[in-house]
């Protein structure tokens, strides 16, 4: 699957697509995930956020990237999701290799964490992560925290 990625600030969003950003999380993580929530949380305004376009145009994958600080003490991925359109193509490990990617090549080799849906262990555990935290729930999902620890190489 081709797909086209992008990364913009929150004051680079144009309407259409802060529209089709939040369409998606909800129609993951409160759709999907039968999951009332609230997602609109204050973080997005100061994250970057990485969209995923299908070659129709058609957003299929996002995430937002936080400096560290903001979600916890070091930078974290969040918000990251597939369309189910996406799902089984590759997509997700291809929207994380590049958050890490931009991670990496903004703030140098620095320790990244995420707080992951336990059912994802093995997906981010694939991507170098390694849990951290004793699992607890967020919105009655189980979580986990995961840290993922760059090296210069890396770059």
């Amino acid at each position: 699957m081709n797909i086209n990625w992008t990364l913009l600030g929150f004051s680079e969003l144009n309407a259409a697509q802060l529209y089709e950003l939040l369409q998606l999380r909800m129609e993951v993580f409160v759709v999907e995930q039968n999951c009332p929530y609230q997602d609109a949380d204050g973080k997005d305004v100061s994250a970057f956020h990485l969209l995923g376009y299908s070659e129709e145009n058609r957003l299929i994958a996002c995430a937002r990237i936080l400096p560290a600080g903001l979600s916890f003490a070091e930078a974290s991925i969040g918000r990251v999701c597939t369309s189910s359109l996406a799902r089984k193509t590759g997509a997700g490990k291809e929207l994380m290799k590049q958050a890490i990617a931009w991670i990496l090549q903004t703030y140098g080799p620095v320790p990244i964490r995420i707080g992951a849906q336990s059912y994802l262990l093995r997906f981010y555990s694939g991507l170098g992560f390694e849990v951290v935290s004793s699992e607890y729930l967020e919105d009655g999902i189980p979580h986990l925290e995961m840290l993922l620890l760059t090296r210069h190489n890396d770059l």
